[in-house]
């Protein structure tokens, strides 16, 4: 089966017919046999926009190549238990690894299922309603299910980013995410792939409990032996995997209640900020139109700022192209905001994260609290923009070169975000080494993506949950904690994660862990 490198138009690229006919005239594809997409990515850096494909010729009809993972009927019904807090995708893909292992998992999950969520979902972007049980952010499918679906990655470490994609393909992703560049699901067909997960899991004889919240570990001798839910109840397992996400502030205040050793972690903090897409496409394409095949163009932007002699990072984050900015507090009295795109990317707005480095040294005020100190940062930020939003789940807001100028803008745009927005000097709801430090960053933006700087964009606050302010440390090798015996912190609320695939990654890795400890 040959394979072949094309540089080729979007219209070629994009289209399968045309892709097929192109290699016929180039005698690369015959009669009778089918072109495979191996790897796809768009080069936009010339004013010509090209294509770049791998692609493989085959006899037979292309189909998805298993490599790493195939779907087998397992039965561990009567297998030893462990418990897996969270039902994110650490904790689903942790499930899966734990049944091909011989053990049982016990997924016990704070939120609902991915269809009853929505319901809460509505209920903040409408009635600015927080379930602090059940949102954006806790619920089946973790942050990742209503909140986007991007599945790139830069970890390579954690394990196999090939396997967690056919596992996701297998459960109705589709094929394209095998061989795209940037791979993307999107939030209106995560739902019935998450589903399908947890029915993988049960099918194997695992269970799943939703509305169960874990308020209690249960520690005997320096081992975890298992965990107490609200209801009283206690539930026993050869481990306890904990994968909670970087939201479950609790987790984190019961951990340093109950002695056990976590750290403040530097993380990032900043805002929204909302282009038309039409205008990103422009400025990326450096066309007017993008036309029909070429996709709604995104952007990566990094800068380093100084301050009081100090350097820190602005970048972009969770680059949403054609997407949406969504509601994402997880408790009433916080405003927290994120971005979404569908899978067709088909909104006529483009939003991204723009965020700051926020290191420990930058907040010696909130020492006091030790471990919690960069939580609790956290939390006193995302209550101002609470406050000044009016203290509903309205955000603050302020066009874009107004922000730059200290200028509060007198009418903002349309928004994708449904809770509405409020005029606000962004500098009063910041920290001031934030807001300085993007006025900063938005000006070298400018020069570098010419129309990026414009006040036909605005700042949305606060994009505070990029990443735990915490991390529980664990051993390198074996992903156990530190301190306690049987425990396993795990992926984004652990601060070993960021994102859907590397907490996937993270989940199997740590399981393999438990899978190893239990063996011995």
């Amino acid at each position: 089966m040959p394979i072949h490198d094309l540089v080729v138009t979007p219209e070629i690229g994009f289209n399968s017919e045309s892709l097929e006919t192109h290699l016929k005239n180039d005698g690369k594809l015959k009669k009778g046999q089918f072109v495979n997409i191996l790897r796809r990515s768009v080069d936009a850096r010339q004013k010509t926009i090209k294509v770049n494909l791998q692609v493989e010729v085959r006899d037979s009809q292309p189909e998805v190549e298993y490599v790493e993972y195939f779907k087998q009927e397992r039965d561990v019904r009567n297998s030893d238990p462990v418990i897996i807090v969270g039902a994110g995708p650490a904790g689903l893909f942790a499930a899966i690894k734990a049944i091909e292992g011989g053990l049982k998992p016990i997924i016990l999950e704070r939120g609902k299922d991915v269809q009853a969520r929505r319901r809460d979902l509505a209920a903040i972007n409408k009635d600015h309603l927080v379930n602090p049980e059940s949102n954006y952010c806790f619920g089946e499918g973790g942050a990742g299910t209503y909140s986007d679906g991007k599945l790139y990655t830069r970890s390579k470490k954690r394990g196999s980013i090939r396997r967690v994609f056919e596992i996701l393909v297998a459960h109705g992703a589709t094929p394209e995410i095998l061989f795209e560049a940037h791979p993307h699901i999107g939030t209106n067909k995560l739902p019935k792939l998450v589903t399908a997960l947890r029915e993988t899991i049960e099918l194997a004889g695992g269970e799943v409990h939703f509305n169960t919240k874990v308020v209690d570990f249960v520690i005997e001798d320096g081992e975890m032996k298992g965990v107490q839910t609200e209801e009283g109840e206690r539930l026993k397992g050869v481990a306890v995997v904990l994968a909670t996400g970087h939201s479950a502030r609790d987790i984190f205040r019961l951990c340093k209640g109950k002695e056990i050793k976590i750290e403040a972690k530097p993380f990032a903090l900043g805002v929204r900020i909302e282009h038309p897409q039409p205008l990103i496409d422009q400025i990326q394409y450096k066309c007017k139109d993008r036309g029909e095949y070429l996709p709604a163009s995104a952007y990566s932007l990094v800068s380093q700022t100084t301050l009081k002699g100090k350097e820190r990072g602005v970048f972009s984050f969770c680059m949403c192209p054609g997407g949406f900015i969504v509601p994402a507090a997880t408790s009433p009295g916080e405003l927290v905001v994120n971005g979404m795109s569908p899978s067709r990317r088909d909104s006529k707005f483009a939003n991204s994260g723009m965020v700051v480095a926020v290191e420990l040294e930058d907040i010696s005020e909130y020492q006091k609290y030790e471990e919690l100190a960069a939580m609790e940062f956290q939390a006193s930020v995302e209550k101002k923009a609470w406050e000044m939003g009016g203290k509903t789940q309205v955000a603050p807001a302020q066009r874009m070169v107004d922000f730059v100028n200290g200028k509060v803008s007198s009418r903002l745009l349309d928004t994708s975000y449904q809770p509405g927005l409020q005029p606000a000097d962004m500098m009063e709801v910041l920290p001031h080494f934030i807001g300085k430090r993007l006025r900063q960053a938005f000006q070298y933006f400018g020069q570098k993506m010419n129309g990026y700087l414009t006040n036909d964009a605005q700042i949305v606050g606060v994009e505070s949950r990029t990443s735990s302010p915490v991390r529980m440390p664990r051993d390198r090798e074996s992903c156990e904690h530190v301190q306690i015996k049987k425990l396993f912190p795990c992926a984004e609320g652990a601060g070993y994660a960021g994102g859907i695939v590397s907490a996937a990654m993270d989940g199997e890795r740590c399981m393999e862990g438990v899978l190893s400890s239990y063996k011995k």
